[in-house]
């Protein structure tokens, strides 16, 4: 990782750009992506009814050979754009021209032939958090396709900050008032671009721009055994996706709130998911981080134990297939996207406290590893039936991840 700049002082020459890198994933296949371009045109757009429903998806499968560049972690229009968005990269506070974000490579070759031979492979769909583009999940997304799995990666058209789509054009979501009915419309949307995506997965020969998709990639997806997870409003979007479509057998909420009316005023009726309600049948885990009260110092731990988030709790008691609740200790909230990853490369321009805030003061290595072995051995128990007994009982080995009974 890039150790950082620090900023010049004043009459000095300005330091470099910040460099930045995205860790290489832990499975050991070779990895190959690509981009989906897809329109629903049996359904309006729910932000914008007077166009069809426009997605992009990212798919990443174990590859045949090394062929083709590694992608860009954010190509040029995806930086500019995020730079500009308080719910983007300028949310960091970094002053312009400190970090080259395009700098960053994923470890997955552009269209490289897919490895049909040994597939073919589960399928598991991604889904950020609200605002959050789908390249913020690269460090967790790459590592799970290089254990073997052909993962998709939504990003959700005028609710992330911005979809880039082909030719380079950037489609960004409006500002608008961010209440409980804007959140029935976000999770009423993501479930159904979801299961739009499973609908045409099977289909792939080309996307809506015609574009031959790499070779294989068709035939390497084994639809029998599909996948979902989540981080934030996704962990939520994979629950209720789950709930309205059996297609998929086990999901995973990394630290999202299952209902729609979390963090709004007090008096806010509570509108909590079906999923909670009625709980599913099929496998799925909980995984938490710590929130530290900036006055106080009281932690809250996001469990299913914990008053902090009361549709933890009920869905636990719903919920009749097989379940885990785990903590990731010393943790934050955004520590389940790739900032874990990158904010510690930017340490000379991100105050400590802005740094706790954003990843918590968990080892960032040691989070990366524990959430890469977690996510791959649940989707490995659970698609393949290949049990790695990290869910037997908290591990000597990984002894920042606590279970909640």
């Amino acid at each position: 990782m890039s150790s950082g700049h620090t900023s010049g002082s004043a009459g000095s020459l300005s330091a470099a750009p910040v460099e930045l890198t995205i860790p290489a994933p832990a499975g050991g296949l070779t990895i190959g992506t690509t981009e989906l371009h897809l329109v629903d045109t049996s359904r309006p757009d729910p932000w914008k009814p007077d166009r069809p429903r426009e997605l992009m998806a990212t798919v990443t499968y174990p590859a045949d050979r090394h062929d083709g560049p590694r992608a860009s972690w954010l190509t040029d229009g995806m930086a500019a754009a995020l730079g500009d968005r308080p719910d983007g990269l300028a949310g960091l506070g970094i002053p312009p021209g400190a970090v080259d974000w395009t700098s960053a490579r994923r470890h997955a070759r552009t269209g490289a032939p897919a490895n049909a031979e040994d597939g073919p492979y589960p399928v598991v769909v991604f889904s950020p958090g609200f605002s959050m583009p789908k390249e913020f999940a690269s460090a967790l997304t790459d590592d799970l396709a290089s254990r073997g799995y052909a993962v998709v990666s939504l990003s959700h058209t005028y609710e992330a900050s911005a979809v880039e789509f082909p030719g380079g054009r950037i489609e960004q979501a409006p500002t608008r008032e961010v209440n409980p009915g804007t959140m029935k419309t976000a999770i009423d949307a993501r479930v159904a671009d979801s299961r739009f995506v499973l609908d045409r997965l099977p289909l792939l020969a080309c996307d809506t721009e015609r574009h031959v998709l790499p070779q294989g990639l068709g035939r390497s997806l084994d639809m029998s055994r599909v996948g979902m997870f989540g981080h934030s409003y996704g962990g939520f979007t994979a629950a209720e996706t789950m709930y309205r479509d059996d297609r998929v057998s086990a999901g995973i909420n990394l630290d999202g709130v299952l209902a729609s009316s979390f963090g709004f005023p007090e008096g806010t009726p509570y509108v909590p998911g079906e999923a909670v309600k009625h709980g599913l049948d099929r496998p799925f885990l909980l995984m938490g981080s710590e929130l530290t009260d900036p006055v106080t110092g009281d932690v809250d731990r996001h469990s299913h134990t914990d008053p902090y988030d009361r549709s933890w709790a009920e869905f636990w008691t719903n919920h009749r297939g097989w379940k885990r609740d785990l903590l990731l200790r010393g943790s934050a909230h955004l520590g389940y996207s790739d900032l874990q990853a990158v904010v510690p490369q930017l340490s000379s321009l991100i105050e400590p406290a802005r740094t706790r805030e954003l990843i918590g003061t968990i080892d960032p290595r040691r989070s990366v590893a524990a959430q890469r072995d977690y996510v791959g051995a649940f989707f490995d128990l659970h698609l393949r039936g290949r049990d790695r007994r990290l869910f037997e009982h908290e591990s000597p080995h990984r002894p920042e991840v606590r279970f909640t009974d």
